[in-house]
């Protein structure tokens, strides 16, 4: 069971959104309509280098990165902004299959939800997209962790919320479950692409029973 990060266990998208926002704004960029959508399931190189070389702000890609990443880590301080059932869920599937995390939230962020939940003994692995070379939709993410989890892709069961997310699961060749982000909604037609969709993570066990019959 592999379980993405950002809106799918902690309801985070709106920060790194506003963070981001107040960045571009801080350091003479300028902000589009395309921005949020165009940087969801994106690698931490890759929207560093979206802030500076499209949004035009004035910092090194390194410097970007590092400025919005110290941002979040301050709100992760005060704990997780956890999604209801979010660490229930977690140890539910655990019980059933080896879990992993497959993000595009740098190892910093991942860390700090594992550690804010005690989790870190429960998930196997924790897969940074910087880590995999490629962020969403790209599959690397997502089979990296399978590979670190000692598991076929195939036989793994994703869990993931954005167009971006959802395509890198289908394209790694797991079975998904979409989770659609009430604020940055996905795609359709690619969330018809997912075999199951759940509205609550209360609803992901039942749902593995669906898929894993006892």
């Amino acid at each position: 069971m592999i379980f993405d990060l950002d809106g799918v266990l902690v309801d985070s998208e709106q920060w790194w959104d506003e963070i981001r926002r107040g960045v571009v704004a801080e350091y003479g960029g300028r902000w589009t309509d395309q921005a949020t959508t165009a940087m969801l399931g994106m690698s931490t190189p890759e929207w560093a280098r979206y802030l500076v070389d499209t949004l035009g702000v004035r910092l090194a890609p390194e410097r970007a990165a590092g400025t919005v990443i110290d941002r979040m880590a301050d709100r992760y301080a005060a704990g997780p902004p956890l999604l209801p059932h979010a660490v229930e869920a977690v140890r539910e599937a655990a019980r059933r299959a080896p879990v992993a995390i497959a993000t595009s939230s740098p190892p910093r962020i991942s860390d700090a939800f594992l550690s804010g939940t005690a989790l870190t003994g429960t998930v196997r692995a924790a897969v940074s997209s910087e880590q995999a070379g490629a962020g969403k939709p790209d599959p690397a993410v997502y089979l990296v962790a399978a590979t670190r989890i000692d598991v076929p892709a195939a036989d793994c069961v994703a869990i993931e919320d954005s167009s971006n997310g959802l395509r890198a699961a289908l394209a790694a060749g797991m079975t998904v479950v979409a989770a659609p982000n009430p604020h940055f909604p996905p795609d359709p037609d690619v969330l018809a692409r997912a075999p199951y969709r759940i509205d609550s993570l209360t609803e992901l066990a039942p749902t593995l029973e669906r898929i894993w019959p006892a």
